[in-house]
């Protein structure tokens, strides 16, 4: 008998396989190469929106009837001055789509040579995403390109997706076609694919394989503790992460990557703490940020919850609604971790 969500996860990974493959080709055609004209959309815009109608059509066809929480929708490529723009994305993603079956893949789902889709059904593809979410039900979650200042740096970005039923994440899947397999060997093979499912933990497999390692958060000395944060400093507050950093001790300097690759390498042993820290009032979380990701950290070891404490909650629609800034970190050292955190903000209240 299979395990629960055991074909969610196949078709999970290869959707997220093939996103990969398009979105580094989108790099390698439209950043490095620099082919698009000043006028032009910019090349983040195109992977997005082609990685996203490739997921969604891939989702439509293996599970109809679940709705999608997505980034983009389609209103602006179907008037007269999307055309361009339309044309190149319903070009990318066909290319993915009808790339050759590999290990793992059905072509019932709509993917194999002969399965192009037309405009009208790619951009109907990229509309499902737009649900509400809800605290009921089943629900997909995409992000196709999660970090685009990384992903236009030619560094780290991610392909995000993931399954929640009744508002509880049970299928989280992260693609990393820039970092490195193996963390030791920064210069050696890279990307990466990340997968968990709910209380069947966590797992690491080679985008070029299908040999899967199962990831478990070690209990770093406090002395070996480093931060993962935002490259941005926009994203995430730096000043109060080297506050945190100063109260628990740290010493070694933070390791600064763009997207979701921050919650692969905490749920590998990278770092051991991660930090999200708001930068100004009234900002929300979107659920496609962290469904996936805290799902591979808890399975992997660790603990996610906001700088309060609380359980990130993904049953209030497409943000995290009051949840306040995220900590991750393993099990053992989170609650010294989230009482820094605190620590922190009572002493950045008490300087305004």
């Amino acid at each position: 008998m299979s395990q629960p969500f055991a074909l969610e996860r196949q078709l999970g990974l290869s959707a997220a396989r093939r996103a990969c493959a398009l979105t580094s080709s989108v790099f390698n055609k439209l950043v490095k190469n620099e082919t698009l004209t000043k006028g032009d959309k910019s090349p983040v815009t195109v992977g997005d929106y082609a990685a996203q109608a490739l997921i969604s059509s891939m989702l439509k066809n293996a599970f109809p009837a679940d709705p999608i929480v997505g980034e983009e929708d389609a209103a602006d490529l179907r008037a007269e001055e999307g055309k361009v723009l339309r044309d190149r994305i319903v070009e990318l993603a066909n290319e993915a789509l009808v790339a050759p079956l590999v290990e793992g893949d059905k072509p019932e789902w709509g993917i194999g040579p002969g399965q192009a889709k037309s405009a009208a059904e790619l951009l109907d593809a990229i509309d499902r995403g737009n649900y509400d979410g809800g605290r009921t039900g089943r629900m997909w979650t995409i992000d196709p390109i999660d970090g685009t200042k990384g992903f236009l740096r030619g560094e780290q970005y991610a392909v995000c997706i993931a399954l929640l039923v009744d508002a509880q994440v049970q299928l989280g899947i992260i693609g990393c076609p820039n970092l490195p397999v193996d963390p030791a060997q920064p210069d050696g093979e890279r990307g990466c694919l990340f997968v968990a499912v709910l209380g069947q933990g966590c797992h690491q497999i080679p985008l070029s394989g299908t040999s899967s390692t199962p990831l478990h958060m070690p209990t770093p000395a406090p002395s070996d503790l480093t931060t993962l944060e935002s490259v941005e400093a926009a994203h995430s507050s730096h000043s109060t992460t080297d506050t945190i950093s100063s109260i628990l001790g740290i010493t070694r300097p933070p390791i600064r990557m763009d997207s979701q690759a921050k919650y692969g390498c905490l749920a590998r042993g990278e770092g051991g703490i991660y930090l999200r820290m708001p930068t100004g009032v009234g900002y929300r979380e979107k659920i496609w940020d962290h469904a996936p990701g805290s799902l591979l950290v808890s399975e992997a070891g660790g603990r996610v919850t906001d700088s309060r404490g609380t359980e990130l909650d993904f049953g209030l629609g497409r943000t995290l609604g009051e949840n306040f800034g995220v900590v991750a970190a393993g099990r053992e050292v989170h609650g010294r971790v989230l009482a820094a955190v605190q620590e922190a903000t009572a002493q950045a209240k008490a300087k305004v």
